[in-house]
């Protein structure tokens, strides 16, 4: 197939691209804004393997992703299926116009894209967490009014329905992962955000007191204890991605999704060790304290994630399931080992250095 790609040069594109190519029926063909950026991630590639990577520049919140009409024109009827990846993962409410630029507009101008290029499968990369403030995920569309905790989620929700609208004119099918973290049997990453921009967070905060000088003591982070975070690593995104030209059904909803997530309790131990924060510490918001003026810029610093620390959410993955069987993916099986080797691959890589 002729496969059409946003957000190939990011943390999971590289990976999503090396699957597709495996294949050696399947040629690329690549949205980039930083071209020298996507040539040094073709370069990464074998000889035979770069003959079937095609490079065009534009822009996703730009109409028709910025393409020129003589690009259009030449890659119409020539691609089977567009994977959309491209997105602004950030939680800032103050950044509400930048989200919606980039994920709710840059969807509708890809999704114009792909009815001109004459598509016949469109596959969205949404996130699990338009799941909102529900304690269960199901693989369906939530309401367009969903409640939510910041507005990148509300722009996931509302793009999600853009999707589902073209569903009588292309196939369409919605891929939710959760969050994504290093490569299952390497650790490597190379993302700045989700939980390693939370682990950074906490490496600056360290780094701060310790240069101040006083007696030792500890520091509180609120936290649900029992609460989990549903990690998943980049490989097994990338290989439940791949598999979606083939087998992908349409108007079908499918989570990425940690079937055994870690506690925050148990993470947060992991990163302690990692960070070397020993004085860290974590408490329930049960109102039975209160934190003092440092404690207060450490939860501050940490803000944006807290509602990914506060719940335990279960997403149902049963077409997710269906999806893998019979392929050589397996349904994931992250272990306390594994968890524990992403982490400290995050920080001896210095993903998290300051």
């Amino acid at each position: 197939m002729n496969l059409f790609l946003t957000g190939a040069t990011g943390f999971l594109g590289g990976k999503l691209i090396k699957n597709l190519l495996s294949n050696k029926d399947h040629e690329v063909f690549l949205l980039v804004r930083n071209v020298k950026k996507a040539d040094r991630l073709r370069a990464s590639f074998l000889q035979e393997e770069q003959k079937r990577m095609h490079i065009f520049q534009g822009d996703i919140t730009l109409p028709n992703g910025g393409l020129s009409d003589e690009d259009i024109e030449w890659l119409s009827g020539k691609i089977d299926a567009v994977y959309h990846l491209a997105a602004l993962v950030k939680f800032d409410l103050e950044l509400r116009k930048e989200l919606f630029a980039a994920n709710y507009e840059g969807t509708k101008n890809i999704l114009s894209l792909a009815m001109s290029l004459k598509a016949k499968k469109f596959f969205y990369v949404s996130t699990a967490y338009t799941v909102g403030k529900k304690k269960y995920g199901v693989e369906e569309l939530y309401p367009f009014d969903s409640d939510v905790h910041n507005p990148y989620e509300e722009s996931k929700v509302k793009s999600e329905h853009l999707v589902d609208s073209y569903r009588n004119q292309m196939d369409v099918s919605i891929f939710r992962p959760a969050i994504i973290v290093g490569d299952s049997k390497t650790g490597e990453a190379d993302s700045h955000f989700t939980l390693y921009g939370f682990m950074r967070a906490l490496d600056i905060f360290k780094r701060k007191i310790s240069r101040g000088k006083g007696e030792e003591r500890t520091f509180r982070l609120v936290a649900a204890k029992e609460g989990t975070s549903n990690l998943v690593p980049v490989d097994y995104v990338a290989n439940v991605l791949s598999l979606a030209p083939e087998k992908a059904e349409a108007n079908k909803i499918y989570h990425i999704t940690n079937p055994n997530p870690p506690t925050n309790l148990e993470l947060l131990h992991y990163l302690k060790t990692a960070l070397q924060f020993k004085s860290l510490s974590v408490v329930e918001d049960a109102g039975k304290y209160e934190l003092d003026e440092v404690e207060e810029r450490l939860n501050s610093m940490v803000d944006v994630f807290k509602v990914y620390l506060s719940g335990d959410i279960t997403f149902d993955d049963q077409n997710t399931q269906k999806l893998i069987r019979g392929t050589n993916v397996d349904h994931l099986k992250m272990t306390d080992a594994m968890i524990e080797m992403i982490i400290f691959a995050g920080v001896g890589r210095g993903v998290v250095a300051s």
